[in-house]
């Protein structure tokens, strides 16, 4: 069964710059193409009329929709201005399936914050208007939704005040430290409110000796070249073998100033709990937190 796709990457490339909204009261441009219509489901009667009599319905009855919430402002074209552009294309596969794709694209950021497929049944006014009043939903929730941010998360860092620091680093504590970046960072991505970044490639020294806790925020640059809106470093202090202190702080990667931190506290446990604590501490200070870091 072949569905319809859109080519979403390359269209990104292609986007204009747009302004943001100058404040909460100005409505948002959203700017909507006619979605493209796909017959392929080989029944003998030529239904053209009917489809693009109902397509033209459909789009009209969802910039209806949209156009109707004072949050927005329905434009000609991603060249406008628009904060938004909304693309799609139906696809009919047989006498009663129908397929919808449809892409909402944040065009000041140039990120997909939307990109869904659906299935409807039927090929008549009323199934068409059940679909439009399904996706218009969708849309809208969407368009409600900020882009996630892109943030690079270093791996934690251990700062050991204790006397065995002397003796170097033990493989249990590089254990515990992978697990402590590897659980901040899945509990972020699955936040919806950030998009973790690759630091695989990360250059400089400070990266590469784990010593970006002491680089003055060097981090801010380094994630800014990875593509990151922001970046995060941690540092686990063991103040002794079952002390121990966790603290983060994010940087806005263009301007390297500081948005975000937290610290735990003196804290009681074993190495195996520094993973815990660093989820908790993100998740109370990033994650739950209403205001944006």
């Amino acid at each position: 069964m072949r569905r319809p796709r859109l080519i979403l990457s390359a269209f990104l490339l292609l986007l204009p710059a747009a302004c943001s909204p100058a404040g909460a009261e100005t409505a948002i441009g959203v700017a909507m193409d006619d979605f493209s219509y796909t017959d392929t489901s080989a029944e003998p009667a030529n239904q053209t009329a009917a489809h693009e009599r109902r397509l033209s319905a459909f789009m009209a009855a969802l910039r209806r929709d949209i156009g109707a919430d004072q949050r927005y402002r329905l434009m000609a074209s991603a060249q406008d201005g628009a904060g938004f552009k909304v693309i799609g294309g139906i696809q009919k596969t047989s006498t009663l399936v129908q397929w919808a794709k449809v892409a909402v694209i944040d065009v000041v950021a140039k990120k997909i914050v939307m990109d869904k497929l659906y299935t409807f049944r039927g090929d008549n006014d009323e199934s068409w208007e059940r679909a439009e009043s399904f996706v218009s939903r969708e849309v809208m929730a969407a368009l409600g939704t900020p882009a996630p941010i892109a943030l690079a998360v270093f791996e934690f860092e251990l700062d050991d005040n204790t006397a065995a620091s002397a003796a170097g680093p033990a493989a249990a504590d590089a254990s515990y430290l992978a697990e402590v970046t590897g659980s901040v960072r899945e509990a972020l991505g699955q936040s919806g409110r950030y998009r973790i970044v690759d630091v695989g490639s990360a250059s400089g020294e400070a990266a590469k000796a784990r010593a970006l806790r002491d680089c003055d925020g060097c981090e801010a640059a380094i994630a800014q070249k990875l593509g990151a809106d922001q970046s995060l470093i941690g540092v686990v202090r063991r103040v002794s073998r079952t002390e121990y202190t966790l603290g983060f702080q994010v940087r806005d990667a263009r301007t390297g100033a500081v948005l975000a931190r937290g610290d735990s506290g003196l804290r009681l446990g074993a190495d195996y709990s520094w993973k815990r604590g660093a989820v908790r501490l993100v998740s109370d200070r990033l994650i739950e937190s209403r205001a944006q870091p």
